[in-house]
C-alpha cells in the first residue's frame, strides 16, 4: 500500500462549492402568495440524508429540500454540515413566505437532525413547539411458535 495523499481544496475551489450551494439554496424558493401564518416542519433524518418539509396545518406541502438536492453526494449528505444547509434553506423559505409561527417534528435517529434544528432555532424563527415523532417499537410483534422435531 502507498501513501495516502490528502487533497486539499484551494480558496478559489472552496468559494465556487460554496456559491453553488447558495445559488442552489435560492433556486428552490416558490414564492405562494397565501394566508398561511403557522407551518409545520418536518425533518427527516437518516444515516444517509436529511429531508426538511415545510407544510401547513392540513398537511399540504409548501416546500422541501434535501443535502442531495443542494449537491451534497454520497456519505457527505447524511453530515451536520449538509442538514444545516438544509435547514438554511427552508428558514428562507419560511421567511419569504410570511409563517409566523412554526411547529416542528423530528423523525429519524441520523447525525443531522440535532444541527438542523439548532439551525433553525439560529436563525429568529417563531418556534412553537419541538415535538419528536421517532417509531418506537414497545416489544414488536409475537414471535412465532417454536418448532418441534
Amino acid at each position: 500500500m502507498g501513501k495516502k495523499r490528502i487533497v486539499a481544496k484551494t480558496k478559489e475551489e472552496l468559494f465556487e462549492e460554496r456559491e453553488r450551494i447558495e445559488k442552489r439554496l435560492g433556486k428552490e424558493v416558490k414564492i405562494i402568495p397565501s394566508k398561511v401564518k403557522e407551518g409545520n416542519v418536518y425533518i427527516s433524518s437518516t444515516y444517509n440524508n436529511t429531508i426538511i418539509t415545510l407544510a401547513d396545518h392540513d398537511g399540504n406541502v409548501l416546500s422541501w429540500t434535501s443535502s442531495g438536492r443542494l449537491g451534497f453526494k454520497g456519505t457527505k449528505k447524511g453530515t451536520p454540515f449538509a442538514a444545516s444547509k438544509v435547514a438554511e434553506g427552508i428558514s428562507q423559505t419560511v421567511k419569504k413566505m410570511g409563517i409566523e409561527k412554526i411547529y416542528i417534528f423530528v423523525n429519524g435517529i441520523g447525525s443531522g437532525r440535532d444541527s438542523a434544528l439548532r439551525s433553525l432555532a439560529a436563525r429568529g424563527l417563531n418556534i412553537v413547539s419541538v415535538k419528536d415523532v421517532t417509531p418506537i417499537p414497545h416489544n414488536g410483534c409475537r414471535p412465532p411458535k417454536v418448532k418441534r422435531i
